[in-house]
């Protein structure tokens, strides 16, 4: 176990906890490792009957990868890079498909493989201070850990509006958006987590009960209608719908009003190529089965570092923090059908993929 995970067994309740706020509980291959590690072991526990995941430090949940070791990997050809997804997807797939109840406690930011770590809980609930966002292409990147299978069950067109832009979303955006299911205000995380502790269950649907009678005590706190996401829904189904990032842009640049223009500045800001790429993973998503979409999104990610963006966004964002990043082309009119195609070939055959096995 790694010292940034922190586990507890009481009263039928497993707990994990990230612990490494400094670096907004960002994940190492060692977190991965130590988390999977955990699941496993309660997975097959009769003392076990559902878990809980949290983060510390008040600031976030999970803030994603640990982006700065990408880049120091992919400088020294460290070969665990390539494995950090492998591992990272398993982990995604396995709570996606985990036997018992999974609770995320998502409270503080909750980004990239935050998401990866939550959108396949039982119950994933926000609070006020969440922070929800898929920003891969601010980096040039495209939304993993699943990010194209949860993007594209999202209603309407919000997934493509969530996934090219990373637009930041609160707790009512999310749970109108269908990636969280219920509010609880951070200063109850405390009270209601003391509640489970004080109890014995005997049952993973007892758990989910208990925390059902706080969460039900705060549902008008927070109204998904009322939303800015429902309040754009309209306009997102019709500008994003494009059957192209260019003319999704084209679109946006076209439409009145501060936000139509804001959208606009960010869509250009963002690394053209994996705009592209986005866009194609979440419409190609809409029609494939987790398993399939995570192997997609880890053929992806052998050309992101080889190919794409990613080294010099990540460059620009945290390394040198020019925030001026040279993206390769960069218009969108220069992005080539073939280019983005090339991200889908999978460098494996069928039966040697790295994740061949998920859902056997």
């Amino acid at each position: 176990m790694t010292e940034f995970v922190s586990t507890q067994v009481q009263g039928g309740v497993a707990y994990l906890t990230l612990t490494r706020p400094q670096a907004l509980n960002a994940l190492s291959l060692e977190m991965i490792r130590a988390i999977t590690g955990a699941l496993q072991s309660w997975e097959n526990d009769p003392a076990v009957h559902a878990m809980v995941v949290a983060g510390a430090g008040g600031k976030a949940f999970c803030a994603g990868g640990d982006i700065r070791w990408f880049y120091q990997a992919h400088q020294a050809n460290d070969p665990l890079l390539d494995q950090f997804f492998v591992e990272e997807y398993a982990l995604n797939h396995l709570i996606h498909r985990y036997a018992k109840p999974y609770i995320a406690l998502m409270d503080g930011v909750v980004m990239g493989g935050g998401m990866g770590i939550s959108q396949g809980a039982r119950l994933r609930i926000v609070t006020e201070r969440t922070k929800m966002a898929m920003p891969e292409t601010n980096i040039g990147l495209f939304p993993d850990v699943g990010g194209g299978w949860f993007l594209a069950r999202t209603q309407g067109h919000i997934g493509e509006y969530l996934g090219l832009t990373g637009a930041v979303i609160g707790a009512a955006d999310a749970i109108y958006a269908k990636l969280a299911d219920a509010y609880l205000p951070t200063n109850a995380i405390a009270e209601m987590v003391a509640s489970l502790q004080a109890r014995q269950f005997t049952s993973g649907e007892a758990v989910l009960e208990q925390i059902a009678s706080f969460t039900r005590q705060h549902a008008d706190a927070c109204v998904p209608s009322t939303s800015q996401l429902a309040s754009n829904a309209a306009l997102i189904d019709t500008l994003f719908a494009g059957a192209s990032a260019q003319a999704i842009l084209a679109a946006v640049s076209d439409a009145e009003g501060d936000w139509a223009a804001q959208t606009a500045a960010t869509l250009r800001s963002r690394s053209p190529l994996m705009l592209c790429v986005t866009l194609e993973q979440i419409r190609r998503a809409r029609t494939m089965s987790l398993e399939d979409e995570l192997r997609m999104e880890l053929d992806m990610m052998h050309d992101v570092f080889r190919h794409g963006d990613g080294i010099e966004g990540i460059r620009a964002l945290v390394i040198d923090k020019d925030h001026q990043p040279k993206w390769n082309p960069p218009r969108l009119d220069e992005v080539s059908g073939a280019r983005v195609r090339a991200f889908f070939d999978s460098p494996w055959r069928k039966d040697d993929h790295p994740l061949a096995t998920l859902g056997a």
